[in-house]
């Protein structure tokens, strides 16, 4: 499956320029901003963009197989907004290179993914829906928290559709 066909990837890659779209955006905040108390489930933008990267973490690894399940949450936050945004890029792009060459039978394995009460089965592919859906869902609480804190909130759904692609999105359309 190319990239152009492979919708997995591309999900991934809008996700990496998502991300890497709000963080550009984050450099505008004045000092003393990213750990201010803004509005939305979690009392600050440092604490929303962390849960994001520290939840990729644990969907991540328990894709690759990597055993870490939620000892990926025993970290402090990170504080530095530029350190913030390299780390969640390199998860980002951990993420893209397994959606990489995903077939059919790679979609319908099983990964296991711990939970307090014990470990849980999920097929792959819902694995990947639920990512997807976190990372949306959380970025949209930062979209609120940057407008909030004066910054205006980047435009993050323009990637797929040839009408109306910001030219950032061409770096991560190939």
């Amino acid at each position: 499956m190319t990239t152009a066909q492979n919708p997995w990837q591309r999900m991934a890659l809008n996700n990496a320029w998502a991300n890497a779209t709000l963080f550009r955006a984050v450099k505008d905040l004045p000092d003393g901003a990213f750990s201010a108390p803004r509005p939305g489930f979690f009392p600050s933008l440092q604490s929303t963009l962390n849960h994001i990267y520290e939840v990729d973490l644990y969907y991540i690894d328990a894709l690759e197989g990597g055993g870490k399940g939620r000892s990926v949450y025993n970290r402090a936050e990170i504080t530095d907004p530029a350190a913030l945004a390299s780390a969640q890029a390199d998860a980002d792009m951990r993420l893209a290179t397994f959606c990489s060459d995903l077939d059919e039978e790679k979609l319908s394995a099983i990964c296991m993914t711990e939970r307090q009460d014990g470990t849980t089965e999920e097929q792959v592919a819902a694995v990947l829906l639920h990512l997807t859906q976190h990372q949306i869902h959380h970025r949209g609480q930062a979209h609120v928290q940057l407008q909030d804190a004066g910054v205006a909130p980047p435009q993050l759904d323009d990637f797929y559709l040839e009408y109306g692609r910001v030219p950032s999105a061409a770096a991560y359309w190939s």
